[in-house]
């Protein structure tokens, strides 16, 4: 029960997270990228379980075409006859090279056909991948306004901050905010490679986990910053 991500539970907690969002920031443009990751993680949900069932149609096909191959291979070597005389074993020795090459792409087209379904789902799967590190980037664009410098040396800085209307107690729940859904990012991505054992694929996953956690610990630098602050956080009405 506790043993692999359940994608309706992944969905429930960004559908509260939204809810948490609009409630304290409404109209936010974090609240509108919070709503994108709940599409992207419905579509997550579908994708992945078609990634993790075994694609029967398909493997039909291809058995089919291979028994072809094969048939077609056989049909071959039983219509051939044995060199019965010099001339003809000169003349089979000359052919021979001929065979090796065809042996080689027959091997070459049944390889391609048995790995066509893995490599189906994995183009499908680093598509999806490469939509949530956009989006992991995108969570990031949002926070990087959120600078404690900009708020602790309001009155000193020679250039105006940038315009917001977040206060300075806000930000650290603010930046709390985008480091959950970077961390529901990483989940999404790990639900593509849970049933589905593709070291590509793996390898595309541990790479977003990588990006997202590196991205949370520098939301929750600056929101230590904040906090080590009494004077400028203070509790929001």
């Amino acid at each position: 029960m506790y043993r692999s991500l359940d994608p309706e539970k992944i969905i429930e907690t960004i559908e509260r997270l939204c809810s948490r969002i609009d409630e304290r920031f409404p109209g936010s443009g974090l609240g509108r990228v919070c709503r994108e990751l709940l599409t992207i993680a419905v579509e997550s949900q579908q994708r992945s379980a078609w990634i993790a069932k075994p694609q029967k149609s398909l493997r039909i096909i291809v058995g089919i075409l291979i028994a072809l191959m094969v048939a077609l291979l056989v049909l071959v070597l039983a219509n051939s006859t044995l060199p019965t005389s010099r001339f003809d074993f000169v003349l089979l020795l000359q052919v021979s090279e001929a065979g090796i090459n065809v042996f080689i792409v027959l091997g070459a087209a049944i390889l391609f056909l048995i790995t066509l379904e893995v490599r189906i789902k994995r183009s499908r799967a680093l598509k999806a991948i490469h939509e949530l590190r956009a989006l992991a980037h995108v969570v990031d664009m949002h926070q990087l306004t959120k600078d404690p410098e900009g708020f602790l040396n309001r009155e000193n800085a020679s250039t105006p901050p940038p315009k917001s209307n977040v206060t300075a107690a806000q930000i650290p729940k603010y930046l709390d905010y985008c480091s959950e859904m970077l961390s529901l990012i990483g989940k999404l991505a790990a639900l593509y490679v849970q049933k589905f054992d593709d070291p590509v694929a793996l390898s595309a996953v541990n790479e977003v986990e990588e990006l997202t956690s590196g991205l949370s610990r520098k939301i929750w630098q600056k929101i230590m910053v904040f906090n080590s602050d009494p004077a400028m956080v203070k509790p929001s009405s």
